[in-house]
């Protein structure tokens, strides 16, 4: 077996790589993460060990590239059959699919991320246009440099709490651990692979992009909830005297009062499914846009 082992630690992060292609990137990134940072461990614990000598010493613990590989899948398998939530039931009729949105725990998840999308968007993007800025304003002084590798790190840090929010409330399996970074690399060699990583360019795309989405997700999450709330309780409304005129405008004429008090309620608990559908769809599209941009492309 040792013959057939990597003799150097990237040889071995590749092989491994290699081993899980097909898998979700982000259960990728978490193995590739365990791998290296156990390998260059066990490598400064035993200095006088080449990398081929250290990586055959742990095969029989730890395990060769595709033995691995096949640990994480299956871990990851277990794990998520265990939290996953109980699906709903599958409903085949149109009428089924439609109302049954309403005990589906990932709308509500979705709902909630799009409320507060707006704060954590506008959070985001300050932090990405200040740090820019501040970066670009400190280049030339001497303490930009240390500037520019607090920004970076911090927002490597924010990626990984978003990806928690993303994955809690939307479903979305994101990464549990950042990028290794390899702390025996010159601080120089170690700041060009942050700026040559396209994932540091793409949680700040992502932290811009928030903004808008955060107001367009908070938007439409108020206007379909107040507008569904708001013509459900028309009845009891108008039964407490706050609404004393219920007004519909229909071909230039007014509806009779009585039946847009029968009417809205059932237009409001109709447009509240509807708002829960757009929700859950929201919430899947902003799951993968998440899953792109936040995700080490060196995982895939």
């Amino acid at each position: 077996m040792n013959a057939d082992l990597p003799t150097t630690i990237p040889a071995y992060l590749e092989r491994l790589r290699h081993a899980l292609a097909g898998c979700d990137p982000a259960l990728a990134q978490d193995a590739l993460y365990d791998a290296e940072d156990y390998l260059r461990s066990e490598l400064a614990a035993h200095p006088g060990k080449s990398e081929a000598e250290v990586i055959a010493a742990v095969a029989g613990s730890y395990g060769a590239p595709d033995e691995v590989a096949d640990i994480y899948r299956d871990t990851e398998a277990r794990v998520q059959t265990a939290l996953r939530p109980p699906a709903p039931p599958v409903r085949k009729s149109l009428a089924g699919r439609f109302f049954g949105v309403l005990v589906d725990p990932h709308a509500y998840g979705a709902l909630f991320y799009m409320l507060l999308a707006v704060a954590t968007g506008t959070f985001y993007f300050t932090w990405v246009t200040t740090g820019a800025s501040l970066s670009l304003g400190l280049a030339v002084l001497i303490i930009g440099i240390p500037f520019v590798i607090l920004f970076i790190g911090a927002t490597r840090v924010l990626a990984l709490v978003e990806g928690r929010i993303v994955e809690v409330m939307l479903g979305e399996r994101m990464p549990r651990r950042p990028l290794y970074v390899d702390t025996s690399l010159p601080v120089l060699q170690r700041i060009g692979a942050m700026f040559t990583d396209p994932r540091t360019w793409g949680t700040m795309l992502y932290f811009l992009l928030m903004l808008p989405l955060g107001i367009a997700y908070f938007t439409l999450a108020v206007v379909g909830l107040a507008m569904s709330l708001a013509f459900i309780a028309t009845p009891v409304l108008v039964a407490l005297g706050y609404a004393d005129h219920v007004v519909v405008w229909h071909d230039a004429s007014l509806v009779d009062e009585r039946w847009a008090v029968v009417l809205l309620p059932v237009l409001g608990a109709l447009l509240l499914f509807a708002t829960l559908h757009a929700a859950r769809l929201v919430g899947r599209l902003h799951g993968k846009l998440a899953k792109v941009l936040l995700v080490s492309g060196r995982a895939y």
